[in-house]
């Protein structure tokens, strides 16, 4: 992932005292320079989205109807549209909001110093190698990565050792592997790159229909499994889980 952003702006609408120290804290010590703007009000909120330049809305899901509302839709008109992030201690209390995802609300700021560096990926580019021997499918995931809201610039390769040659000359945040391939296999290549690269994200792909399998990568270090065929709310949820979220429930 890359810093070279001089700064992330975040807004943070919480009338919560303690919640916003937690965060406070935790965005204080962040590897990216974070300007922050606290607001308990919809009132507040809007003239400093209305100026644009918000990355990230960090919004508590107790936030006060309409405030919540009034927040969502100024950040959805915004020039530059944030992302938008709830923090709810329950999944129940995020149902309905328009946001992009939710993180269970940290109640130390060691819990929040994680979140913070996480939801920090969904706004700075993340580099994505996909690894697959078939020409298709590497362009069936580049295409959905693309179109995700998460900023990522895609590279790929066509086998396993390829792929640990590219992994050597690059600085990769999250590789999409295949498990069936000639030559280096999935899991061969994913010992490989535990072994050198212990902080690269890995997602395994495969048709298999052995069951064991998601088991057996996810051992191997894998941070996901995903089998094919699979669609675009699919890896949404595995991007949502890197940048530590997860997708908003829907009533």
């Amino acid at each position: 992932m890359t810093d070279d952003l001089v700064s992330i702006r975040l807004l943070h609408a919480s009338q919560t005292a303690v919640e916003l120290e937690i965060w406070r804290q935790a965005i204080g010590v962040a590897a990216v320079p974070i300007e922050v703007t606290d607001v308990r009000s919809a009132v507040e909120a809007r003239p400093v989205l209305e100026r644009g330049g918000i990355d990230i809305v960090l919004m508590d899901a107790n936030f006060p109807e309409p405030d919540r509302a009034a927040v969502c839709q100024a950040a959805r008109l915004a020039r530059t549209r944030p992302i938008i992030v709830i923090s709810a201690a329950e999944e129940a209390d995020a149902l309905g909001i328009d946001g992009d995802g939710v993180v269970t609300k940290p109640s130390t700021s060691a819990e929040a110093e994680y979140l913070v560096d996480r939801i920090l990926r969904a706004r700075l580019p993340s580099q994505v190698l996909v690894v697959d021997d078939s020409s298709t499918m590497r362009s069936i995931v580049r295409k959905i990565l693309q179109a995700t809201q998460f900023p990522m610039e895609i590279s790929d390769a066509a086998e396993g050792a390829a792929a640990l040659e590219r992994l050597r000359g690059g600085n990769f945040d999250i590789i999409f592997l295949d498990y069936n391939m000639p030559g280096l296999n999935g899991l061969e290549t994913l010992a490989e790159i535990r072994r050198d690269h212990p902080r690269l994200e890995v997602v395994m792909i495969s048709s298999t229909q052995d069951e064991a399998v998601a088991a057996r990568v996810q051992a191997a270090g894998a941070a996901a499994f995903l089998k094919k065929p699979f669609f675009p709310s699919d890896i949404d949820a595995v991007l949502h889980a890197y940048c530590g979220m997860r997708p908003l429930p829907r009533r």
